[in-house]
């Protein structure tokens, strides 16, 4: 049937999973190791009336949150997608404090004129 066939076309497909980096404009962690799943993009074109992007693909738009990338992995072998895993770069978090910027030192003291 139709569903049959969908299932043909979309198991050809690709999906990356990944962890989505944080947004610049807060400070906040919730939701950091969600591991995300998304499908390349296929069939982009501009729209003739606005200039935008469009697409024909019902998955362009389409994200799944996982807890673990094995869940996804899970996901992925149990639809017959191919897929690759991005790990997350590791980010090594400087210590900061308030109280040295006014630090008496020679490696911080800077003479203001």
């Amino acid at each position: 049937g139709i569903n049959a066939e969908y299932r043909d076309i979309e198991q050809g497909r690709k999906v990356k999973i990944f962890i989505p980096a944080k947004n610049v404009m807060q400070s906040g962690t919730h939701g950091q190791n969600r591991w995300r799943l998304k499908w390349d993009t296929q069939e982009r074109y501009e729209n003739p009336l606005m200039g935008w992007a469009s697409s024909c693909d019902p998955l362009s738009n389409l994200h799944l949150s996982f807890d673990s990338p094995e869940s996804a992995i899970a996901y992925c072998v149990k639809h017959g997608f191919e897929y690759e895993v991005v790990q997350p770069k590791k980010v090594s978090k400087k210590r900061k404090s308030y109280g040295d910027n006014f630090a008496w030192s020679s490696h911080t003291r800077v003479v203001a004129k």
